[in-house]
């Protein structure tokens, strides 16, 4: 990984560029495994004034910067459900992702120190990805509202 990346929490008014970086994202990677209901409902949620809601409810969401270029993000909810995680398709596999969930998880523990696993919604592309940073199926692929999904979970030491 590249020594000039950052990661910190989001800042306010920085929502519309990660949300334009998930969606981007989203719509080369994931959005071809779902229905058109799938990705109006996905739409829906990344909203950059849902997301300043969802900050104020039990929500962070930290981000990788490359300068003032936000290169990925991480949503976590009750500090053990990741909601979204997403790499600029430019640095994939720099271990952008993998940096971004160690950072969320730093984080979860400090807030509280008793949790023993981090959940997360799998869309089918990412399932592997998942794999890779320690994530075990819980259930087999399951759709709602059109979103097909596997979940995850990945034991916290």
């Amino acid at each position: 990984m590249e020594k000039a990346l950052t990661f910190r929490e989001i800042k306010n008014g920085e929502e519309l560029r990660a949300c334009q970086l998930v969606m981007e994202s989203f719509n080369e990677f994931v959005a071809p495994d779902y229905s058109e209901k799938g990705v109006i409902e996905f739409s829906k949620y990344l909203n950059p004034q849902f997301i300043q809601q969802r900050l104020v409810n039990n929500h962070f969401v930290i981000v990788a910067l490359d300068k003032d270029t936000i290169t990925g993000m991480i949503e976590v909810r009750n500090h053990n459900h990741i909601s979204l995680l997403f790499v600029k398709k430019e640095y994939l596999k720099r271990g952008i992702a993998k940096k971004l969930l160690e950072t969320a998880i730093d984080k979860s523990l400090k807030h509280n120190t008793n949790i023993s696993l981090i959940e997360v919604n799998s869309s089918p592309f990412a399932t592997q990805i998942y794999e890779k940073l320690g994530f075990v199926k819980t259930d087999t692929e399951q759709v709602k509202n059109g979103i097909r999904f596997t979940p995850m979970t990945k034991k916290l030491n």
